[in-house]
């Protein structure tokens, strides 16, 4: 299968379905310092304003002659509450609104788009809902699921949301979890962060961004308070932050104070070995603590995390760098992903119409307001009864 990119990234989605046989043809981000990453580590790209972006141009500069396979990547949701002619019309759901021109023009058999797992509940489910619309009445059957990635070997708790689109009617099923989690902790047979990370303990090495830094000795007095599994409401008084105790009882919109709501953010969190590492973000060098060393993790860690081969460099500075890794698909999880959607284009028989077919948007067996509102919103899109349990 060959396939085109949008939204590439750094790349992590790509590499995962370039190692599972994929031909990736060329992909398209518009910010230097990821599309610096990607032509070092993945192939051909190029910088250009996906928001803006002529894609009747890029199919002639492809030389499409044919129908193309594939296209992957995953705009921003910007989950604004504009809906029906208005929220395509509205200039900042511009992202999403050339997703869905790139599927018109481009024109691929198959697509995925990869989001963040608010986008199921974004403008109250009418982003969701507007966005498979579109995908349907270009001819694409549809499924969606959200993926709890430490499912899949990957040492990391990550909830991301996977939409697979099909036009010639070919069923598909995603790939089936390595090792089902059957709670939010759990510690028998998950990939772990010791795993991940184990032997880089005592290597400091700045070609491969394993570089400690050395905490100030207030962030030093905090890191050796903490134990495995403690994070910043477990300190001291006097060791924590300023504004911690004003934001855990601080008001949100409803009148609740956020203490009943499990407090403040966490801020600094000591990570545990023997589990999956909580989900690397671009703040992760910074918040996580290394669970044996009195320091925060490395960017080799984060991007090991996120199962990036240490051959995998990234270029930018240390926040553009980190901003790649903390917003990449594993490839690790790309990887499976590709290799079902390649099992589905060789064996699958064109039976199923277009529409939204499945929906697994949900391991709880109870379902909260918000999400019930959104699959009210996608019943009359279904092809068949949602189903909610993974």
């Amino acid at each position: 299968m060959k396939a085109v990119s949008i939204f590439s990234g750094a790349g992590g989605l790509d590499l995962g379905f370039q190692q599972a046989g994929v031909e990736i043809m060329a992909a398209y981000d518009n910010m230097a310092p990821m599309v610096q990453t990607y032509r070092q580590n993945v192939g051909v790209a190029h910088q250009v304003d996906l928001a803006s972006c002529d894609f009747n141009r890029m199919r002639d500069e492809l030389a499409l002659a044919g129908d193309l396979d594939l296209v992957i990547g995953g705009p921003p949701c910007q989950g604004f509450t504009s809906a029906g002619a208005k929220f395509w019309a509205d200039p900042r759901n511009a992202l999403i609104r050339n997703y869905a021109e790139a599927l018109r023009i481009l024109h691929p058999r198959w697509f995925v788009m990869e989001n963040v797992e608010g986008l199921l509940t974004a403008a109250k489910g009418r982003y969701l809902e507007e966005t498979l619309k579109a995908m349907i009445a270009l001819g694409y059957s549809l499924a969606v699921k959200k993926v709890y990635m430490q499912e899949y070997g990957i040492p990391q708790r990550r909830k991301r949301v996977i939409i697979v689109g099909n036009r010639e009617g070919k069923r598909y099923a995603f790939p089936q979890p390595i090792e089902p989690a059957s709670g939010a902790i759990y510690r028998n047979g998950a990939s772990t962060l010791r795993d991940a990370i184990g032997d880089l303990e005592n290597v400091v090495d700045a070609a491969i961004d394993q570089v400690p830094v050395a905490p100030t000795a207030l962030q030093a007095a905090r890191i050796r308070a903490l134990l495995p599994g403690q994070s910043m409401k477990d300190l001291p008084l006097t060791l924590q932050h300023d504004s911690f105790s004003r934001r855990a009882h601080r008001r949100v919109q409803d009148g609740t104070a956020s203490a009943r709501r499990g407090g403040a953010p966490s801020g600094l969190k000591r990570l545990q070995y023997d589990e999956p590492a909580l989900t690397i973000t671009s703040a992760a060098s910074r918040e996580f603590v290394h669970p044996v060393l009195d320091r925060t993790l490395t960017l080799r860690e984060c991007a090991r995390i996120q199962t990036f081969p240490d051959s995998f460099r990234f270029c930018g500075t240390k926040s553009q760098r980190l901003l790649q890794i903390g917003n990449a698909v594993p490839p690790r999880f790309a990887a499976l992903l590709a290799a079902s959607i390649l099992q589905a284009d060789q064996t699958a028989a064109a039976v199923v119409p277009q529409g939204l077919v499945a929906a697994q948007l949900t391991k709880s067996t109870g379902v909260s307001p918000a999400l019930q509102r959104t699959l009210a919103l996608l019943q009359p899109l279904t092809v068949q009864q949602l189903n909610l349990d993974i």
